[in-house]
């Protein structure tokens, strides 16, 4: 080989990621130069790494792999974003992929990064069987708290679905009032992979209106933070108090506003919370 043939060499199968023939990596490991051995050092990684992200996926896959094989074709996945920002609605997706269906690199949307978030809800939307984003607004979460506010959205987007969900996976706890048969799973968005896509949509749909919302309520630095108790945001709010949108039950916001506390949320079995309003109600 031509030093020119290793620099088109590397192009194809380094840069493009294209798979190596056999016969050209017999060739590259009877080259001894170091261009050849940095040609197959690079594709032995991406080849670990694709068995790695396999595995993962197979892993993500398991709950989904069951409910197909029983025979439940339509499996949703169902999460929500924005439960412990002060401000902005809370969002909730849910999502249903074909049996078989894989996407390299869907993972709970905390542990992405915004662009990757971005690319990621496209392939999803262009894989999925059905997708939908649904919310509940501010006045919902501080009429209802956000735990119920969030389930609400949950069960909108589940019956915003264009296909009807054979069976659901919760991230979380059960949602009550649901037809279809559910699974819930704690931590689902780590474990299931239409509760991570789900997550992402979520996330993605939420924080692309909360930008919207700051062109609307300039000064607080919506499209930055996301509404999130930050300090920036704190202090926002400390300096120009609280605007519509703003959740009056979240205790940060009371504070600004001069509101004394509010006692604990009943449930629905006549109990209370222990944790009035969620964990934003505590110092984020």
């Amino acid at each position: 080989m031509t030093r020119l043939c290793l620099s088109q060499v590397r192009l194809r199968y380094v840069v493009e990621g294209r798979p190596l023939e056999r016969a050209t990596e017999a060739c590259l490991k009877a080259d001894g130069r170091p261009g050849a051995k940095a040609i197959l050092a690079a594709v032995a990684r991406r080849r670990f790494e694709n068995r790695s992200e396999g595995q993962r996926l197979r892993k993500l896959l398991r709950y989904e792999v069951a409910l197909w094989s029983a025979g439940a074709e339509h499996v949703a996945g169902v999460d929500e974003a924005g439960v412990s920002p002060l401000a902005g609605p809370v969002a909730a997706a849910a999502v249903i992929f074909a049996p078989g269906s894989r996407i390299p690199g869907v993972d709970d949307s905390k542990k992405l990064a915004a662009a990757a978030r971005d690319d990621l809800a496209d392939a999803i939307k262009a894989r999925a069987v059905a997708w939908s984003v649904a919310f509940a607004e501010v006045e919902e979460i501080d009429s209802i708290n956000i735990y119920w506010a969030s389930r609400l959205a949950m069960r909108r987007a589940i019956a915003g679905l264009a296909r009807p969900a054979e069976h659901v996976l919760v991230d979380g706890w059960r949602l009550k009032g649901l037809k279809p048969p559910q699974q819930a799973i704690i931590g689902g968005d780590a474990k299931s992979l239409s509760i991570a896509a789900a997550s992402i949509l979520a996330k993605t749909a939420r924080d692309a209106l909360m930008c919207k919302l700051d062109a609307a309520y300039p000064g607080y630095g919506f499209a930055r933070h996301k509404g999130y108790p930050v300090p920036e945001h704190r202090s926002a709010l400390a300096r120009l108090g609280a605007c519509a949108i703003h959740r009056r039950s979240f205790a940060p916001v009371r504070t600004v506003l001069g509101l004394p506390p509010l006692p604990p949320w009943p449930t629905s079995d006549g109990a209370t919370d222990a944790a009035p309003h969620g964990a934003p109600q505590t110092e984020a």
